[in-house]
């Protein structure tokens, strides 16, 4: 007597989820990367006046930034950035950021992007390292545990400070004037260096700086492993 036939194997096409999990990184920093533009189109859209979408994306970004205005970039004005006695001026003089957080810009002094210098460096930062990840994906190890620890601590130390000075009142704490760093360095550099958050002040520098550290720390520690999880399916 003859064997029966065994059934022919089914070969299970790959879905939809596993295509998209074969090109994880590609998927990322298309979506990730929108999201990241997005603050960018605040001030655009105010600029050609639409007002509503404009305003719809700082509302949108306002629960992931403090969005102050001293501290966010401008578009389409006479300066990239305004120190906070001139957004007093164009605004309110007051010191209360929840009432600074809602000056967006006017048509002169153009139209802020809608989260901080900070944000933009940080969530900037994980976007840029990822692309500069890719053609090293299948290379790179994993950054240990205390390297992460070394990238993100400049910004928690930096973040925390402002925010402790920022209990004295904007524009009125230690990180405001940083008397203590013109003493280590005898005031040996330029007086806008100190003080305020302006392009090129130490404030400014230090939250681009620390943003940028930590960006490339999430991305070496973590994107290993997500290579390991999707990237071989």
């Amino acid at each position: 007597m003859s064997e029966a036939a065994l059934p022919a194997r089914t070969q299970t096409s790959p879905t939809v989820a596993d295509r998209l999990s074969g090109h994880w990184l590609e998927v990322l920093l298309v979506v990730y990367g929108l999201w990241v533009s997005l603050p960018f189109l605040a001030p655009v859209f105010m600029h050609i006046g639409w007002t509503g979408a404009g305003k719809g994306l700082y509302l949108m970004y306002s629960f992931f930034c403090h969005q102050l205005p001293e501290r966010s970039f401008f578009l389409f004005g006479h300066k990239a950035m305004y120190s906070l006695v001139e957004i007093q001026a164009a605004w309110q003089n007051t010191a209360n950021p929840f009432i600074l957080r809602k000056f967006i810009g006017t048509a002169e002094m153009g139209w802020k992007v809608a989260w901080s210098d900070r944000m933009i460096s940080f969530y900037g930062g994980i976007w840029l390292f990822a692309l500069l990840w890719m053609p090293l994906r299948h290379k790179a190890k994993a950054l240990r545990w205390w390297g992460l620890l070394l990238l993100l601590l400049p910004l928690a130390f930096d973040g925390t400070t402002h925010m402790v000075s920022d209990l004295a009142g904007i524009g009125q704490g230690f990180r405001d004037s940083n008397l203590w760093l013109g003493t280590l360095t005898n005031h040996s550099l330029s007086p806008s260096f100190y003080a305020g958050d302006v392009i090129g002040s130490f404030n400014s520098w230090m939250r681009l700086m620390t943003g940028l550290l930590a960006g490339l720390g999430i991305v070496w520690f973590g994107f290993p492993y997500l290579e390991q999880a999707f990237g071989k399916r």
